[in-house]
């Protein structure tokens, strides 16, 4: 008899030697022990026990968990997709346009409480692009994009951004930040160049500075590359987009970076190479495809290359768990943090709730982009069980779905069914304010990011500006603007129109 999950199944066993008519008394006694097993595994689950052994406490869990639960730990989904409306109240899931930090907090624990009230008690984590600044929330501070910090050639500067950044994010109840973006943009006609440090890939390297700043320095005993995150001031980084975004021919985006692979090493991969050795928590996909294989699912590159070679997520440890469903064995590969990433779409672009069990090994984990595999195909979602099946084979941990989860996990359990090789990567793993210090900062950024292209004509310099000048005209479609001047990821994906949606710097 296996009682795991809240219900008592019959496994492989025979009542007696032969096939005489079985006792009553016997029947009944081993319904009843069943029963009592059942009521005790309700009061204590060995996976919350911290004095237990976690290899235990690791099987316990998972010994709970069905197979779409399984693949559950795989998804993001959009939040009206959100399974927690019963016990989260709609009203309550979003804070007002210039919501405080406190309404913020509200909204995330809130959130918290509707998932330990569900069947595992697995708790939430929220991540959210903050790619300058913790850009999406009113009053906190908005930093120059990566293309005027990268023009700074300070990564010194550029780390205590990430600090102040992490202190920001953690005053609104959030550990987890998508950034930064480490693409090398090698083409200016593309149109997300502005979150490139620079075209040379060196420069874009040294930037990586930002991931000790958000997540803090790695411990000198420390094994190098396993990734980590210093406390409850820092956050979790998310390295992106890997790899050759910046490099798609003419600038087109999401497209074809046709390049050698020693190209590819020299120009677009020192900057990986540097995060995995500061620990950077996860790696984020790319759209775009390298000589005409999508990332999504470019197993060479993202499992081969990425993971086996670059040890990202090195310390692994695998455990097999027999799910009686299928009658088969899944290797289930264990890491510190438990991510279940849910796209809160229409709360702020592309922020998530990821839901977060801990504690194990700090492993890293691969994130696809929004609707990445469904890229896969074209037109995009024409054969999404195809679609699937190759991004989980090429090594995609966690997959933003995000719209329809049950038909990606419908697609999953039919491959898992009829045999398709399926692991699960399940991540085990003091609030602060918005300070004056944190706009200090961002001006000094912004003095040093300025770069002067040409100074008067004939001989005839304009600059310096005369400090007792009366007046100075400031010209153009953005020089009363905002929005326009904080650029794009400011409160709204692409950023606003107006002066009234952040206080700025």
């Amino acid at each position: 008899i296996r009682v795991s999950g809240g219900r008592v199944t019959m496994g492989m066993i025979r009542i007696g030697a032969t096939r005489k008519k079985q006792s009553p008394v016997l029947v009944v006694g081993i319904l009843v022990l069943a029963l009592f097993l059942e009521a005790a595994d309700a009061e204590y689950r060995r996976y919350r026990d911290p004095t237990k052994p976690m290899g235990g406490r690791i099987r316990d869990l998972m010994g709970r968990m069905t197979l779409q639960e399984k693949i559950g730990q795989m998804v993001q989904i959009d939040r009206k997709s959100l399974q927690l409306t019963k016990y989260i109240e709609r009203r309550r899931k979003r804070p007002g346009q210039k919501a405080s930090p406190e309404e913020w907090i509200k909204m995330v624990n809130e959130y918290q409480s509707g998932a330990m009230s569900t069947r595992l008690g697995i708790p939430l984590i929220y991540g959210i692009d903050a790619v300058h600044g913790h850009n999406n929330v009113y009053n906190a501070t908005i930093f120059p994009h990566n293309i005027g910090l990268g023009a700074t050639r300070e990564p010194a500067l550029v780390k205590k951004i990430g600090a102040a950044t992490a202190l920001e994010m953690r005053a609104t109840g959030i550990p987890y930040a998508f950034a930064p973006c480490i693409a090398v943009c090698r083409d200016p006609r593309w149109g997300r160049c502005y979150e490139s440090y620079s075209e040379d890939s060196e420069i874009v390297k040294a930037m990586t500075e930002l991931i000790p700043g958000l997540q803090g320095d790695v411990p000198a005993d420390a094994r190098k590359g396993v990734p980590y995150v210093a406390g409850k001031r820092k956050v979790a980084a998310c390295a992106k987009h890997f790899v050759g975004d910046g490099g798609t021919v003419k600038g087109i985006n999401e497209n074809n970076t046709i390049i050698d692979w020693n190209g590819l090493r020299r120009i677009h991969m020192p900057a990986y190479f540097a995060s995995i050795v500061k620990g950077v928590s996860t790696v984020m996909v790319s759209y775009s495809s390298w000589n005409g294989v999508r990332m999504h699912a470019n197993r060479n590159l993202v499992t081969s290359y990425l993971k086996d070679t670059l040890k990202f997520r090195y310390l692994r440890k695998s455990f097999t768990i027999c799910n009686p469903s299928i009658h088969r064995w899944m290797s289930v590969y264990i890491y510190i943090y438990i991510y279940i990433c849910f796209c809160m779409a229409n709360l702020i672009d592309r922020s998530m709730l990821v839901l977060f069990v801990a504690l194990i090994w700090f492993q890293g984990f691969v994130i696809s982009d929004w609707q990445g595999i469904d890229r896969l195909t074209d037109p995009p979602h024409a054969n999404y069980t195809y679609s699937v099946e190759k991004a989980v084979a090429a090594g995609l941990d966690m997959v933003m779905v995000p719209l329809n989860y049950t038909e990606f996990i419908d697609d999953l359990t039919l491959l898992v069914n009829k045999g398709f090789e399926l692991e699960i990567h399940i991540i085990i793993h003091a609030l602060a304010t918005f300070k004056q210090e944190h706009r200090e900062l961002a001006r000094e950024a912004v003095r040093k990011s300025l770069v002067l292209l040409k100074n008067g004509k004939d001989g005839t310099s304009i600059l310096p500006l005369p400090k007792k000048a009366p007046k100075i005209l400031v010209a153009g479609y953005h020089a009363h603007n905002l929005g326009y001047q904080c650029g794009g990821w400011t409160i709204e994906w692409e950023g606003f129109s107006g002066n009234d949606r952040t206080p700025g710097t």
